[in-house]
């Protein structure tokens, strides 16, 4: 006789709101910390840049979006600062949000993911004129309170009052300890492509 397991689904239905208010000043906090750690002049910023991040697998595609991330740009030394709420990834499905926040990135334990690096290239990039240059970003990426060191291509384009940026890049949750359940492991990807994209506007236009 064959036993047959019932498979669990990838994410737990439970129900999960936020409240508005307190994601504001959640935000604006976190912006407070960037611009207090990396100083005022010569910076560009963003409060509501995206990253994502994607995983196709034989059960279900695993989607996400976060239109809520804080970040520092200094055109003057490269400086780049990333903070970015684990809650503020919303997903199609809320059992999926909700497995990913409780079961994975533990997020009440750890709220935030992190990047402090810079752009190594940054003669390459011409600051003061239109255009769209190639850049190589490299720093600390920490994600569940695990930090490793990751360098990536990407764009920047000089527009008219601001800098867009955009890159992708792949990540192993393994290599920030994010566990996967033995039930599901090996029928999902082991990596997840994320996408970058930011639109900076001039500090002083924020303020």
């Amino acid at each position: 006789m064959v036993k047959t397991v019932k498979s669990e689904p990838l994410f737990h239905p439970v129900c999960f709101t936020l409240n508005g208010f307190i994601m504001k000043h959640i935000t604006a906090l976190l912006i407070f910390s960037i611009l207090y750690l990396t100083g005022f002049s010569q910076k560009y910023m963003t409060k509501n840049g995206y990253i994502g991040f994607y995983s196709h697998t034989p059960i279900e595609d695993i989607k996400a979006d976060n239109n809520q991330v804080a970040s520092v740009l200094d055109i003057a030394s490269g400086d780049l600062v990333f903070q970015v709420l684990i809650k503020s990834f919303r997903f199609e499905k809320a059992l999926m949000e909700e497995h990913f926040n409780e079961n994975y990135m533990e997020s009440e334990k750890y709220p935030k993911a992190t990047f402090k690096g810079k752009i190594t290239n940054l003669a390459s990039v011409n600051f003061s004129k239109n255009g769209t240059y190639e850049a190589t970003v490299a720093g600390d990426l920490t994600i569940h309170n695990v930090t490793n060191k990751i360098s990536t291509k990407g764009s920047i384009e000089i527009v008219t009052g601001g800098i867009n940026a955009t890159s992708k890049f792949i990540i192993a949750p393994e290599d920030y300890k994010i566990s996967i359940p033995w039930i599901i492991r090996d029928k999902i990807n082991k990596t997840l492509e994320v996408t970058v994209v930011m639109k900076y506007s001039p500090l002083e236009n924020l303020r």
